[in-house]
């Protein structure tokens, strides 16, 4: 226990010395350097210069050895597989980015490998060194059955026996997540939603998804599909009936992307053909660029447009409120970022007006690949635990 513990401490503070890691553990300094000892002897840690600027002789510092071990990460969706692999500490040490055509393209099996193996050779590495993979996908993985649900628009990932040829072409342990709940982790490690352990992560792309955290861990339901929010039935938008076989639902024709761009043009504001989230996310940068530059009052085209679609945020919002109480709400991916501040407060606002309930309403702090940040999140704490626990015994 007093191993790992110390373990942990270098990793959230970096280098320390033998006084300071028993300062912080509570233990003597001869049972400390008994310790680092034993971490050093077995490779966890290693020996990084001396400390400088206090009086008296220079103290020795340690830090976790960054190749005691490495974890890697994959975010799968239609267009490409994004791979990275980090080392132990969590610092990103090689990346990969493998395009997936929709036609003509490899499987799914051929795609990870791809993608692994390119991010594997940017660091330096090879596929034996890295300890455990996390693989972030759109739907989920269904546990009765091993097949992927609620992701029709992802080719090449609906075989029956995708789950053990993967298995049977990687060496390591893998795992499988869906890409927003990934997301929901980042965030809970990293980003907005530090310290809680009851929240929503609403994320809003070319579809609509919600992670649902409760307790401090991720709830996936009974078949991984918990937070496939867009089949949510809502008023304002038709009844969609046959949902898995349309791929769509009330909630994702009321507020997903394609939304925003038909919004616009409802308002007169000129938008290029097409309904993609790209448009979208055009379209609501120049809505908070306007509405930061014009007082509410003035309001205006862009206005009316950021008081509709946050509307139909909240309505969709307010009903996973009403199940579900969480401490706080949080607003990712492109399209909600682009709207920023002046989105977030008028979907702060609304929900407060169709919820009883009055969850904190914030955006999203962790934007840069957030789906493989939370998948090398994941990777990384189980790798730890397999690394740290069994060498420090």
């Amino acid at each position: 226990m007093n191993d790992r513990a110390a373990l942990d401490l270098l990793l959230e503070h970096g280098p320390l010395s033998r006084a300071r890691i028993g300062a912080l553990t509570g233990l003597s300094k001869p049972t400390a350097s008994q310790l680092l000892a034993r971490l050093e002897a077995a490779g966890l840690v290693v020996a990084t210069g001396t400390s400088r600027g206090r009086p008296g002789p220079n103290a020795q510092l340690y830090e976790v050895n960054p190749r005691a071990a490495y974890a890697a990460g994959l975010d799968v969706d239609p267009r490409r597989v994004r791979a990275a692999v980090a080392d132990v500490t969590g610092a990103v040490v090689g990346e990969f980015t493998l395009p997936t055509p929709r036609r003509g393209g490899p499987g799914a099996v051929r795609q990870v490998t791809d993608a692994l193996d390119g991010a594997v050779k940017a660091a330096g590495l090879t596929r034996d060194d890295v300890h455990r993979v996390v693989i972030g996908t759109p739907g989920a993985f269904d546990p009765s059955t091993g097949r992927l649900r609620y992701a029709s628009h992802l080719p090449g990932w609906h075989g029956p026996a995708l789950l053990e040829e993967l298995a049977a072409a990687l060496p390591m342990p893998v795992e499988y997540e869906n890409d927003v709940n990934l997301v929901a982790v980042a965030e809970q490690r990293l980003g907005a939603a530090a310290g809680h352990r009851d929240f929503v992560l609403l994320w809003i792309e070319e579809g609509l998804g919600a992670a649902l955290v409760l307790g401090g861990r991720l709830h996936r339901g009974f078949t991984g599909g918990a937070g496939e929010v867009g089949f949510l039935p809502v008023p304002g938008a038709p009844l969609v009936r046959n949902v898995a076989r349309t791929g769509s639902g009330g909630f994702q024709e009321l507020a997903g992307a394609a939304a925003v761009p038909r919004l616009a043009r409802e308002w007169g504001i000129d938008v290029p053909s097409g309904e993609s989230a790209e448009a979208a996310v055009r379209v609501l940068r120049d809505a908070a660029a306007e509405a930061g530059a014009v007082s509410e009052a003035a309001g205006g085209a862009y206005g009316r447009l950021l008081d509709a679609y946050a509307t139909r945020l909240a309505t969709g919002l307010a009903a996973l409120v009403a199940v579900l109480d969480p401490a706080l709400v949080v607003l990712s991916g492109d399209v909600a970022v682009a709207g920023g501040e002046p989105l977030r407060g008028r979907v702060a606002a609304e929900l407060a007006e169709l919820a009883a309930a009055r969850p904190r309403l914030v955006l999203g702090s962790v934007r840069e690949r957030p789906v493989l940040r939370g998948a090398l999140e994941v990777a990384l704490a189980a790798t730890r635990d397999d690394v740290f626990d069994t060498s420090a015994r």
